[in-house]
């Protein structure tokens, strides 16, 4: 427990300034904090900065953002932005990237964050200091080629989890003679023009990348394996298929037996939480993308004076990442008391036994969906912060999977909030 003497202001480091960087910044700050915020890129926006370079930036950094050319939202901008901070009115429900940066801009400016911001700052490591009363943060200063030692008493981990691939392990691998990407490294369709794609992973961005892909490829199959295959109804050169079982020298046998060639394969297969910055005595261990032990699923439980905001998916992500920086705060601020470290434990291996014992898998540990009311209202209540609007959930629901059942005309949908229990459409 942090017992600071009253006069002294705490400190406090945010890896990122992506979405829930910045909220976690402007919550430090507003508590009274003194904050400095390590950012990699030259600007702010996380995944929302396009970045035409693919797997090194200039410092020999791997390149984080996904970002394609074109990409627009797919959720409407009502629920995109913060709880008191919504994204300013335009028309279009559904809008560009370029948009969503230029918000998160005057965001930060208007909180007083972006003079926080240091940035093309490498986190290169962070360990708790020998009498575990602060953080030892090691930065690389990457335009001066310098390495910095600071420390801090509080430490917000907000570096995303969209920048590091995750490949699944089919037989073969090594045998396909053709080229192997990963929808990280997509940035527009020029490439594919008289190529045969093979797209496996049915998400957001595999959807969106067989549809994009199709309009200059020979041809597309998008390999999923949903229960129900998606709705939407795609063009005429585009095929689904179920799971890939192996790869061939020239394509892959799919698990109905059948096979096909290929000339490139796409995996949109989702990525890997990892934060290689952490000290292996931080008190943090990830399995299959379960990052342990958390109190939340964002306290730190050996060391409640780190947090990780933003880690659930399937979730209304800027609105849950303002609630767990709010959440977060009112204890490192000493509004409120953590309880102990026993008591976390034990609520977070309540919380997990009962998702197992619901037949999710490690790597669902930190998948919200169907539970998100659930988390959202618990960490509101648990912190005694407000809540999220009831129409910021009705909207979520109403949209989450609008892109499997309609993706070609799904961002023709309009909605205006008119109060904090009612939307509308207007088309």
């Amino acid at each position: 427990v942090n017992d600071m003497v009253n006069d002294k202001k705490r400190t406090y480091c945010v890896i990122g300034a992506g979405t829930a960087g910045l909220c976690a910044a402007r919550h430090a700050l507003q508590a009274g904090g003194e904050v400095t915020v390590f950012e990699m890129a030259n600007q702010l926006g996380g995944t929302w900065v396009f970045n035409e370079q693919v797997d090194k930036n200039e410092y020999g950094i791997d390149v984080h953002s996904s970002m394609y050319k074109g990409l627009k939202t797919n959720l409407p901008k009502e629920i995109m932005g913060y709880p008191d901070f919504p994204i300013p009115e335009q028309e279009s429900s559904y809008i560009p990237a370029e948009d969503m940066l230029r918000f998160f801009k005057y965001f930060s400016d208007f909180f007083g964050i972006t003079e926080c911001i240091k940035f093309s700052h490498y986190v290169i490591r962070v360990k708790p200091t020998k009498d575990e009363k602060q953080w030892e943060v090691i930065v690389r200063d990457c335009p001066n080629d310098e390495f910095k030692t600071y420390y801090f008493d509080y430490v917000l981990v907000c570096n995303g989890h969209y920048h590091t691939p995750k490949l699944p392990n089919y037989p073969g691998l090594g045998v396909y003679k053709g080229k192997q990407m990963h929808s990280h490294d997509y940035r527009c369709n020029d490439p594919f023009v008289g190529e045969t794609v093979l797209v496996i992973g049915a998400g957001p961005s595999g959807m969106d990348l067989a549809y994009e892909i199709s309009k200059k490829a020979e041809r597309v199959t998008l390999s999923h394996h949903l229960k129900d295959k998606p709705k939407t109804v795609f063009p005429d050169n585009v095929t689904l298929k179920n799971d890939v079982a192996r790869l061939t020298e020239t394509g892959v046998v799919f698990a109905d037996g059948t096979s096909q060639d290929f000339s490139v394969i796409c995996y949109s297969t989702g990525y890997k939480y990892t934060f290689p910055f952490l000290s292996c005595d931080c008190g943090i261990v990830v399995e299959d993308n379960y990052v342990q032990k958390l109190y939340k699923h964002c306290i730190n439980i050996r060391y409640p004076t780190m947090a990780f905001i933003g880690l659930p998916y399937y979730v209304c992500a800027a609105q849950m990442m303002d609630l767990q920086a709010r959440f977060c705060i009112k204890f490192f601020s000493g509004d409120k008391q953590l309880p102990s470290q026993e008591d976390m434990e034990k609520d977070t291996n309540a919380e997990m036994e009962e998702r197992w014992s619901r037949g999710m898998k490690k790597r669902q540990a930190h998948m919200m969906g169907p539970q998100e009311d659930r988390y959202y209202d618990d960490l509101a209540r648990t912190a005694g912060v407000d809540p999220i609007k009831p129409v910021i959930k009705k909207l979520h629901k109403l949209c989450a999977f609008r892109f499997s059942e309609d993706l070609v005309n799904f961002r023709k949908d309009n909605f205006r909030i008119i109060d904090d229990e009612t939307y509308v459409k207007v088309n």
